[in-house]
């Protein structure tokens, strides 16, 4: 596997291990709120809460506010399941009642704000899959869609409604929070492609993207990073 990843890496013009050491090579680096969001939701879909309480007083420390370290935890059932995110959220508990024994009085900042509801959910969720992607929903569905229509009006009508219409992450922090997920939970490479694609629809770059497997291997591991690094360089290479 090791000898595929390397193969592949050389192929698309990218050692595996260069995320590691390069800066962003288009300047642009991702904020320290958005890291913290990156390994907060890989160590919380990882299981490995030890480690996340660390990273979510850091994360508080950094700025992020409790409503937006909640919000990131409860998006990720969609993605690793209510029992990753739950424990996330109970280790975020512990953090906040540890840091207010402390004497420590944490920003809870503003609270997603009512949604439009005009419309059906069905309609508001494709609407804002539309946004993400760039492209129309037009046409058959086709694969999984087709063979399993009802998880495909879950996925519009839940997902990218009730979750993606909240306010208080942007749809590129709530995109960062999905990739550190599908990366770090491994084997779904093609809802890893697509949501990378997706982040530079919204504005993130190839540098920061480049930034994010960087932060894979340090808080999750090498062979997490090494496979995401992987699907970034097909999606860099069939942009150019």
């Amino acid at each position: 596997m090791k000898k595929l990843i390397i193969a592949l890496a050389m192929v698309f013009g990218l050692s595996p291990d260069s995320y590691a050491s390069e800066a962003p090579k288009d300047g642009q680096t991702l904020t320290i709120k958005q890291q913290k969001l990156i390994v907060i939701s890989s160590l919380t879909a990882k299981g490995d809460l030890s480690q996340l309480k660390t990273a979510l007083d850091a994360a508080l420390a950094s700025g992020l506010t409790v409503n937006e370290i909640k919000e990131a935890i409860v998006q990720l059932y969609a993605y690793c399941g209510f029992p990753r995110s739950i424990r996330g959220l109970q280790t975020f508990m512990e953090v906040l009642n540890a840091r207010k024994a402390r004497g420590i009085t944490d920003k809870w900042g503003p609270e997603a704000t009512p949604v439009n509801n005009e419309g059906s959910k069905y309609d508001r969720g494709k609407a804002t899959l539309e946004k993400l992607t760039g492209s129309l929903e037009t046409g058959p569905k086709t694969g999984y869609a087709a063979f399993a229509p009802e998880i495909e009006v879950f996925l519009k009508e839940h997902l990218f409604a009730d979750i993606f219409e909240r306010d208080v992450l942007s749809y590129a922090a709530r995109e960062l929070v999905t990739v550190a997920v599908l990366a770090s939970i491994g084997g779904v490479e093609p809802m890893l492609r697509s949501h990378l694609n997706i982040c530079l629809n919204v504005g993130l770059s190839p540098g920061e993207l480049q930034q994010f497997v960087g932060l894979i291997n340090q808080s999750i591991g090498k062979k997490e990073a090494d496979a995401a690094q992987i699907v970034l360089n097909e999606v860099l290479q069939s942009k150019k």
